[in-house]
């Protein structure tokens, strides 16, 4: 009897392991993940270069872990499993109190964030003529380490931004997110389930980027303030999979003496007239409906009175806590360029000279400053 049972788990191994490698070739392989929200690696190409650099094992092993037979159905019986266990963590991400997730933050190595800042000065010092601005903004977990699960470590962002505020060149006006969002913090800044802030906690961080440029901002009420989605899950619901989370809301602010922006996109080579993209809102990435999501360079043209106009040109390098934030310039800047320095590889310096732009605005958040190698190209 117990010889056969062991046979029986035996072929039932054997049976299971082979079932699943037939699966893995036989169903289709997707390029793109909704539930991951990010592209799955490709099948690799066998070279020399890259069997010697072991460059190919390395992506033969993601690729089978991506196209996984069922692998979304895999990470929710994991993510089930872990809630059951009580567990509030998952994939780096905290499930804390009032239904917010959180990403976890450590302690960055400053020897590396010493490196990007020095970038932004060295770029600032190479370019006198122009006013630069660098604000940096911290993520949830920075303004509400208070609702974090019972002793979730997690490292202090206000230390972070405080240190790069002191390391930054009296050429760069540095505005530290903390000083403007802080007395707002009982306030729906952030999404509870995506690392990025609110079109509320976009338009605190406008205001106070106006008033350090000495214009006039839009009050609340100039605003026609829409819900276009009650349905958004984010990033970091996306990565962790916890059940029973509460979807969040997407405002948009539209002024109520609407002006025309036209937007082309360079990486397409492409125009539009909206600086929003509804086809999103019915996708996995919701946050992608302002600005059509990620691009490496763009150029926005308002039409604005004489009046209206309090700069003429503005350049934006960011990453994408600015996209629901440049909606709100446009109505000061009749010519705004964006360049992500993550896909955008060609020569600031040139396109600064190229397009004569004197004001620059950094705008990044905490976790992608330290963690973003990209400002390097800077250099």
């Amino acid at each position: 009897m117990k010889q056969y049972t062991e046979r029986l788990f035996v072929f039932g191994f054997v049976g299971t392991m082979f079932l699943m490698a037939l699966l893995f070739f036989i169903l289709p392989h997707q390029r793109f993940s909704e539930l991951e929200n990010r592209y799955l690696q490709a099948a690799p190409q066998l070279t020399w270069d890259n069997l010697l650099s072991k460059q190919y094992a390395e992506e033969v092993e993601s690729f089978i872990t991506d196209h996984f037979p069922f692998r979304d159905k895999w990470l929710w019986v994991k993510s089930t499993a872990e809630k059951y266990r009580l567990q509030q963590e998952n994939n780096g991400i905290y499930q804390g109190k009032d239904g917010y997730l959180f990403e976890k933050f450590v302690e960055p190595d400053y020897a590396t964030v010493a490196h990007y800042t020095e970038a932004v000065n060295a770029f600032a010092e190479g370019h006198p003529e122009v006013a630069m601005t660098f604000l940096l903004a911290p993520t949830s977990i920075g303004l509400y380490p208070e609702r974090l699960p019972w002793l979730a470590p997690s490292y202090s962002q206000r230390k972070v931004n405080q240190w790069v505020a002191g390391h930054m060149h009296n050429e760069i006006k540095f505005m530290n997110g903390f000083d403007f969002l802080t007395l707002h913090a009982a306030e729906p800044i952030y999404y509870r389930t995506d690392h990025h802030w609110t079109t509320y906690g976009a338009y605190l961080a406008y205001v106070a980027y106006a008033e350090q440029q000495g214009w006039q901002p839009l009050s609340p009420q100039q605003f026609h303030i829409e819900t276009v989605s009650q349905s958004f899950l984010g990033s970091y619901h996306t990565r962790s999979q916890f059940t029973n989370v509460t979807p969040d809301q997407i405002d948009v602010y539209i002024p109520r003496d609407a002006v025309t922006t036209e937007m082309y996109i360079a990486d397409t080579d492409q125009t539009v007239n909206s600086l929003y993209d509804p086809s999103f809102l019915a996708k996995k990435d919701q946050y992608a409906y302002f600005l059509g999501g990620v691009h490496a360079l763009m150029k926005l043209t308002t039409e604005l009175s004489p009046q209206q106009i309090d700069q003429e040109k503005l350049l934006i390098i960011k990453d994408s806590y600015a996209h629901n934030v440049i909606p709100f310039l446009t109505r000061h800047v009749p010519e705004i360029h964006v360049i992500d320095l993550r896909y955008y590889n060609g020569s600031i310096d040139a396109y600064l000279t190229e397009h004569d732009i004197q004001d620059v605005l950094f705008l990044f958040n905490t976790t992608t400053f330290v963690d973003d190698g990209s400002l390097l190209k800077l250099k």
